[in-house]
């Protein structure tokens, strides 16, 4: 592993990256096996190892597909990578689970069983807010007790509003060079800069971005973005009037309405999962 980081640098950097990967730890070896209990190794979303060793090609396919699932969904795995005569005896095909546990074939020759926790370090979801209105304070407030990451995004002299609430702070709604994550984005300018904030909110990777203000408002900036250029569907997708309808009118109220919408899309399907 020549050139590789040290496990612990490793973790460090990608967590102060923001970037999402997988921590494997073999917890248990039956017979021969390249690598004993104790081994870590880190691996990106790609299935690339960025540091540490677990072993060779016998288990590091098997690792690969559990951790991208693990980061994909945010939830740990254990796998169990056995020879054919073991996962027989134990009555289980490979790719299948029992009791929490993952199983896999070892086809090496040494026929060993390696088992391997597999721990997601996923970013916490991203809550971007354009603007500095009492919504968009209101916004990152309780955003940041849901625990969420919050972006401020404002005229330089407004972002002091933001003191003790916002983890980022990128000035005049520049929103150039935003890598993908989960992010959900809020325009809230109410009236102070609302085209050129919602030109750079669409421009950039998110999950949704929502527009607070009335229909007529946001449907005068759709005539105004789509003479710039901006793609229909962008436009169609954007959420405005901005949150649940639960017949808010308070900057409180209203900033729930829309943290109630986020939750909603996050959540989706998982609760009947689970």
């Amino acid at each position: 592993m020549t050139g590789k980081p040290d496990i612990l640098d490793a973790v460090s950097a990608l967590k102060a990256k923001g970037e999402p990967f997988a921590i494997a730890t073999v917890v248990r070896t039956i017979s021969l096996t390249a690598a004993k209990a104790g081994a870590k190794a880190t691996i990106l979303a790609d299935g690339t190892f960025s540091s540490g060793w677990i072993g060779g090609g016998c288990a590091r396919a098997a690792v690969v597909r559990a951790a991208k699932a693990a980061i994909a969904d945010g939830k740990p795995r254990l796998i169990s990578v056995a020879p054919a005569d073991l996962l027989k005896d134990l009555g289980v095909e490979p790719g299948q689970a029992r009791d929490g546990v993952e199983f896999a074939k070892n086809a090496c020759p040494s026929q060993g069983t390696m088992d391997v926790f597999i721990e997601p370090i996923v970013p916490k979801p991203e809550l971007l807010i354009c603007g500095a209105s009492p919504v968009a304070i209101a916004l990152a407030d309780l955003g940041r007790q849901l625990g969420f990451q919050i972006c401020a995004s404002a005229a330089p002299e407004d972002m002091a509003h933001f003191a003790g609430l916002a983890d980022t702070q990128r000035p005049s709604f520049d929103l150039a060079g935003l890598r993908q994550s989960e992010r959900y984005i809020i325009v809230a300018t109410q009236g102070r800069g609302d085209e050129a904030a919602l030109t750079a909110a669409v421009a950039a990777p998110s999950r949704f971005v929502a527009f607070v203000g009335s229909r007529k408002k946001a449907a005068a900036l759709r005539d105004a973005l789509t003479r710039k250029g901006v793609a229909a569907d962008v436009l169609a997708a954007l959420r405005a009037p901005a949150g649940l309808d639960i017949a808010a009118v308070t900057p409180e109220e209203i900033a729930l309405s829309i943290l109630g919408d986020i939750i909603a899309t996050r959540r989706q399907g998982q609760r009947n999962a689970e």
